[in-house]
């Protein structure tokens, strides 16, 4: 089931990785667990504001996933990328429900200074999208 779910993730990657189709492929009681906040973030409308938040931070044009791994309804994806000279590499761990939605969303990064710069763009990230 994690393929069906992968391809739908890759698909609104590749195309901009905007917040109405991150919403198509969440579903409503979907839960994301960031890097830098502490608390989970339960419910579609939360995961969306921190997956398109991310994609605005991290997918830049040095952002690649250089590993995945599926089985059953999860998937791991190692990424890389870099943010005003740092090197970030991550992970992605994602469940999925039996049709591809994704249900959970885990994203781990290191070292500590790309950990540290992670949150300071996301938090700015976030704080520019509750404005707008």
């Amino acid at each position: 089931m994690a393929h069906k779910g992968l391809d739908l993730w890759h698909r609104v990657l590749s195309g901009g990785n905007k917040p109405a189709e991150l919403a198509a492929i969440i579903r409503e009681d979907a839960v994301f667990h960031s890097p830098v906040v502490h608390t989970p973030q339960k419910g579609r409308d939360l995961v969306v504001a921190y997956l398109a938040a991310a994609g605005v931070v991290l997918n830049t044009d040095k952002f690649r996933y250089v590993r995945e791994f599926a089985e059953g309804n999860n998937a791991l994806l190692e990424f890389v990328t870099e943010l005003d000279g740092i090197h970030i590499n991550g992970v992605d761990i994602i469940t999925f429900d039996d049709d591809g939605f994704i249900t959970d969303f885990k994203v781990m990064v290191r070292p500590l200074k790309a950990i540290n710069k992670v949150w300071e763009m996301m938090g700015a990230q976030l704080e520019q999208a509750k404005a707008g």
